[in-house]
């Protein structure tokens, strides 16, 4: 056999071994997405609830409950206007936001205006008005600002 010979048997070797590589890892690779794909299927099956982990869905009128004076849904006060502010402030916000601040009128207003100014709050209209006598009479500034000083304490001295 002449070398050129050799060079194309050599070569066509060299070429059936490169396609069987080639084969091969593309089936790896299929094998290796079908296995995922498949993992990630059972994965994302409907699993069988236990009767210990159903959790009970509150009936419609449990929705706007009001247990000892509180709105259990909210933690808002119960007082007029409670529903108005229930439907207008915690549609874009969570009541947490509410409960944690305390103003007066006027500043409950100046927020107000505030947020339809930048953060687009629609009018209020005749709601306004509710709507700011509840957030000042239930979240009005505390008149207290410290705690009282601790009273009927027996202190000793430090030796």
């Amino acid at each position: 056999m002449s070398p050129i010979d050799n060079l194309h048997k050599s070569r066509k070797v060299l070429q059936t071994i490169l396609v069987f590589f080639v084969v091969g890892f593309l089936l790896l690779m299929g094998a290796l997405f079908f296995f995922i794909r498949n993992e990630t299927a059972k994965s994302m099956t409907i699993k069988t609830v236990e009767s210990s982990d159903y959790v009970e869905v509150p009936e419609e009128d449990d929705f706007d409950k009001i247990e000892n004076g509180i709105h259990l849904r909210t933690g808002f006060v119960e007082g007029d206007g409670l529903m108005l502010v229930v439907q207008h402030c915690t549609s874009c916000h969570s009541a947490k936001l509410v409960t944690q601040n305390r103003m007066s009128k006027e500043k409950w207003l100046a927020t107000i205006r505030w947020m339809q100014e930048t953060q687009n709050l629609w009018d209020l209209g005749l709601n306004e008005e509710p709507i700011l006598n509840y957030l000042s009479t239930y979240y009005a500034p505390n008149e207290a600002g410290r705690r009282a000083n601790l009273a009927n304490i027996e202190w000793y001295e430090l030796k």
